[in-house]
Order: structure tokens, then sequence, then C-alpha cells
């Protein structure tokens, strides 16, 4: 099968308008950081959120360390998140001077279980929660507020995954003292690379400005504190603003290929499919994630390498953090045990969704996927 065969995993929605967004920001001469459309792109998602304030950075990573760091917690303070997700929520945490707290995963949702999150705040030593909405599904925030309001506990709230997706009416990337997002290509809105931090706290704002600018005082080349240079370009602003004015027409395909592949799928043995509704939202089908079940002979890995030999790209789940080598090695994380977490990350993969995907390569990776279960 031929290279112009394969149906990748995920290809990006890059139309003419963005070509023409970027070459305008070249001939104005903005390119840096400086100039009004890192602004203007920060108000629009901004205003998307319901939030007063965001600020643009270098990527959804970037965006995590400098939204804790803002809080300024106690150096050994611990942080309660999912052990399902990046590992890029755990590094923030680590390097902010925190322990992070590892909570398993519901089986149903894959976002992270309120009620070991409920019992691990008891802790006086826990002085956050980073809730992670998963793979387009929101978790469950009424729930995760409660907890936090009860223990008196910050909140950074993880959106990356869940552009466009609402929480009981509100939007994710609007909960908490502060939220994240990133604009990875891979992302419903993408600068190629670029994050952004939201918070409606003024003194938090001014904070995570300062932290993505060499945290500069008032006389240019004098710190009072260290910061780092995670400025987003005008250029990454620029394809960000164009890619964002189609926003919800993204939101609209990625849910009709989630619904594609329901139908295509729905009576396929041997997996379970991602929900399409849970914790007060709707999915984005941010990927379309399957989790195999336990009678069947293969995992994870063999089925995307016969994926791949029938010339469709797939990808892993996330790894759990209790089980990743680097936190392991700084005693993070001993004797913990998840279980669900550790199963869908054997036993899960997600299937090609890209926006810049015809529905004839979905019904290739539906059919090659159904070909390896009927016949492992």
């Amino acid at each position: 099968m031929g290279q112009t065969d394969f149906v990748p995993v995920n290809v990006p929605c890059l139309e003419p308008r963005d070509r023409e967004a970027l070459a305008a920001c070249i001939d104005d001469g903005w390119i840096s950081s400086e100039g009004p459309l890192v602004a203007e792109f920060e108000r629009a998602i901004a205003a998307w959120c319901g939030r007063r304030h965001a600020i643009a950075v270098s990527n959804g990573s970037a965006a995590l360390d400098a939204a804790v760091a803002a809080l300024r917690l106690p150096a050994g303070s611990k942080v309660i998140l999912p052990s399902f997700t990046i590992i890029s929520c755990a590094a923030a945490i680590v390097r902010a001077g925190l322990v992070p707290v590892a909570v398993d995963c519901d089986s149903a949702t894959w976002t992270m279980d309120i009620a070991q999150t409920a019992d691990a705040a008891r802790d006086p030593a826990v002085r956050a929660i980073m809730p992670v909405h998963i793979y387009g599904l929101p978790c469950d925030m009424p729930a995760i507020l409660e907890i936090a309001a009860r223990h008196d506990l910050r909140i950074i709230e993880d959106a990356a995954e869940a552009h466009g997706v609402t929480c009981h009416g509100r939007a994710c990337g609007g909960f908490g003292d502060l939220s994240t997002f990133s604009f990875y290509p891979n992302k419903l809105v993408t600068t190629g690379e670029g994050g952004m931090i939201l918070t409606d706290d003024d003194a938090l704002a001014e904070t995570c400005r300062g932290l993505r600018n060499l945290c500069f005082g008032p006389r240019r080349f004098v710190h009072e504190d260290l910061g780092w240079n995670l400025r987003m370009s005008s250029l990454q602003a620029a394809l960000g603003l164009s890619q964002f004015q189609r926003a919800e027409r993204f939101l609209a395909r990625k849910r009709e290929i989630g619904a594609l592949y329901d139908r295509l799928l729905g009576d396929a043995p041997h997996i379970r499919r991602p929900l399409a509704e849970a914790n007060g939202g709707r999915s984005s089908y941010w990927v379309y994630g399957i989790v195999l079940d336990d009678d069947f002979p293969l995992d994870a890995d063999a089925v995307m390498a016969r994926l791949q030999a029938a010339g469709i790209g797939s990808r892993p789940f996330f790894w759990p953090m209790h089980e990743q080598p680097v936190f392991r090695r700084m005693g993070l994380f001993d004797g913990v045990r998840l279980p669900v977490a550790e199963r869908i990350a054997r036993r899960g993969l997600y299937l090609p969704g890209g926006l810049g995907t015809d529905d004839a390569g979905f019904h290739r990776a539906a059919e090659a996927l159904r070909t390896i279960l009927d016949s492992p």
C-alpha cells in the first residue's frame, strides 16, 4: 500500500484563509509577540469561555507550568490530578516543587474518579486540584468545585482536549482559579504550537503575564522574580484567529466524525466505544478512543500494529502518571495502584479523526478495525 493510501491519525483543517492570515501578518511586519494580534486572540478565547482574562503562551505545557507557578503554593503542597492524562500535568506540579497525588479514572468516562478525589482532598497537605477533561468529554466539574470549596482548594482546569465543550451549560475553560488550553495541530483550533491561560482573577492574570515574559519589572531588565520566555508570536496568533473563526464548524465536524464511527462500529465485538454525553456535557470527540475487552486476545499495541499494516494510523492511550519511570525514580507514587487507568492504558487506542480527513478515510479505518476484531 502506498504512502498516499495511508490514513493518518490527525490532519488539521488548513485552508487558503489561514495562509492569507499569515501572509498579512508578515506583510505588516508583526511577527514577534508585539503588535495587536496576540491581544485580539486573547480577547476572542476569553469571550468564548466567559473569562475576564486570557494570557497567550507558547504551548499548552507552558500554560500549565505558568498556571501552577502563579498560585504560589507552599513548597511540598500536594495537588490532586488524574493519573490518566498527559505528563505535562504532573510535570508542571513537580517543577513547581509540589507533590502530585494521582487518582484513578472512571471506567466509563475516563475522566478523574470523583470519589477518590474527595477522599484525597481530606489530606490537609492538599492545596489544589487539577481536573483534566479527557478526549473531548468533560469532568464532573460541579462535584469537583464542591470538593474544592469544602476544603478551600485551588483549581487548575486543563481544558486542552475540550475546545468548545460545555459542562452543565458552562464552557470548559471557564472553571476554577485558572484554566489552560493547548493549540497543538491536533486540537480543534490550532496555532501550530501555542497555549492559553484563562482566569477571572486580576492578580493571577498579572502574575501569569509576568511569568510568560521573564518577569520584567517597571524598569526593563530589572527583575524581582524569575519567569520564562513563554510568549506567543503574532504569527501563531494570526493562524489562531483565522482558525477560531471556524471553531463552531470544526466542532460540528468532529461530532459528525464521532457519530459516523458510532454507526460504523455500533455492533463491533470486543470493544467499548466512547460516551457521547456525560457529566453534563456532550463530547467533542477530540479523539475517537476505543478500549478492547479483557477477553480479546490482542492488546492495544498489537491492534495498532495490525492497523498500521493495513494503512491506518492510530495512537495509544495515555500511560498513567503513577507508572511513569521518571516519577518512580523520584520516589513518587510508591505502591500506588490504579486499576482502571492501568487497564485502559494497555487496552485503549484511538482512530484517525483529523478535520482534514474525508469520510472515506474513516470508513477504511472502521473496516480495518472490524477485520481485526473479527479475526484476531
